[in-house]
């Protein structure tokens, strides 16, 4: 299996496990096991978040935003390998302590443990007022009222790269990455290769397809999200990694076809996405 980033619907999954075990406790110690993982951690991490209460985890695309009774807040990133799991209360352990994990957050009820081997994650600290570049950029949410096929044409108006690279563009949509951008492109049957100006009429308006893009975004994403359950990849996916089989689109007949686009494999089905 090839390691994926994981995308708006397992960020959100963690955001649910974390919120029960976090929101409204006070983080008695936090312990850095290393000087980074993407970049380096704020050198005042560990004295501005130690004896916080978490008021909320947020989501905003793919970055996960812890806010603090202080004002600070924690933007977190998965990476490619990075995940949280719950310990008991009391700390880790050295022989609970496995080798890639880096920063542990101490409650008075457990431990929440962010392990990541491949060290691409990161862990930002923001203080009151301050913002984050990656998430200023970003376009908006998903499942929002604000995407929509106007905004989704707005942003694609006069593009020649092809849709499917477009919708990896955080700025277009935020949170939609590899996976889903090939799902929800076969849910529209739309050709990864289409040109992104193809979503807008020479004014600026919206055609049809950009309206069936943006309901094909919504829909794998709300189905992704209804099962994500950590049994991660296993069989929930139309056209993704499914090189050869055949499309399972009704009546169609046609075979999943993998092609490389700016060095990420697109997977659809040519005889049913035009």
């Amino acid at each position: 299996m090839i390691l994926s980033m994981p995308e708006l619907p397992e960020v959100e999954a963690v955001r649910q496990m974390l919120l029960p075990v976090m929101r409204g406790r006070r983080i008695t110690q936090l312990t850095l096991h290393r000087d980074g993982l993407r970049r380096p951690f704020d050198e005042q991490l560990v004295d501005r978040v130690s004896g916080q209460r978490v008021d909320d985890i947020e989501r905003r695309g793919k970055h996960l935003l812890m806010r603090l009774s202080s004002g600070d807040v924690v933007a977190m990133h998965l990476g490619m390998s990075g995940d949280f799991r719950i310990e008991p209360a009391g700390g880790l352990p050295d022989e609970h302590r496995q080798r890639h994990d880096h920063v542990v957050f101490e409650l008075p009820q457990a431990t929440v443990v962010f392990s990541d081997p491949r060290r691409f994650g990161a862990m930002d600290l923001l203080r009151p007022g301050e913002s984050h570049a990656a998430i200023e950029a970003m376009g908006p949410e998903p499942l929002s009222a604000a995407f929509t096929a106007d905004s989704l044409a707005a942003a694609c108006r006069g593009r020649r790269t092809p849709i499917k690279v477009a919708l990896l563009d955080q700025s277009v949509v935020a949170g939609v990455g590899n996976i889903y951008a090939s799902e929800a492109l076969h849910h529209a049957r739309v050709s990864p290769k289409k040109a992104a100006s193809a979503l807008a009429t020479a004014t600026g308006r919206p055609r049809p397809i950009a309206v069936r893009i943006v309901d094909g975004v919504r829909a794998v994403l709300t189905r992704a999200i209804a099962r994500e359950e950590k049994a991660y990849r296993a069989g929930r996916f139309r056209v993704y990694e499914r090189e050869g089989s055949p499309c399972p689109r009704r009546g169609c007949g046609g075979t999943i076809t993998r092609i490389v686009q700016t060095g990420r494999s697109t997977y659809y089905c040519p005889r049913c996405q035009h």
